[in-house]
């Protein structure tokens, strides 16, 4: 069986016109978007901070899961597709307490079912302050989730 190719185009807009829930929260939008590369910016508020003025690490693992997964969320509407974090690993490397942070995610593995992801987190100097994979799992549309029935792409 053919599957259909994943689309090329840079859906980086599109997706930052409906941002909603986390990322709309967060600040977190868009600059690249396709089934092969994802790369996001936030600019560091209060909001982002713990108690010792630098940057949460959930907020680093946050945009490493919300770029992978819309990555793999990319890749697999065509296939009739929606998908799900099942693990995230981040490991926090440097502090950072201002200025953007840039996440820049790209697909190890797309399959029929799964899917894994990395990404880097860069802060304004290019250098890396976290790193992560994420593995996902490939949902058919009409699969019940949390109570709910899944639709292609969300």
């Amino acid at each position: 069986m053919d599957e259909p190719a994943p689309p090329a185009a840079n859906a980086a807009a599109l997706i930052n016109q409906h941002l909603g829930g986390w990322n709309r929260i967060m600040g977190l939008s868009f600059v690249t978007a396709t089934a092969s590369l994802i790369v996001g910016e936030l600019t560091i508020g209060d909001q982002h901070l713990q108690p010792y003025g630098i940057v949460h690490g959930g907020v680093h693992a946050g945009i490493i899961e919300a770029a992978c997964s819309t990555g793999a969320a990319i890749y697999s509407a065509p296939l009739g597709q929606s998908v799900v974090g099942l693990e995230n690993s981040t490991s926090f490397l440097r502090a950072c307490r201002g200025g953007k942070l840039r996440v820049t995610a790209r697909p190890v593995t797309q399959g029929r079912r799964s899917q894994v992801w990395e990404a880097t987190v860069e802060d304004d100097a290019g250098k890396a302050v976290a790193t992560g994979r994420v593995r996902l799992l490939c949902l058919e549309a009409g699969v019940k989730l949390a109570g709910a029935t899944v639709a292609v792409g969300g």
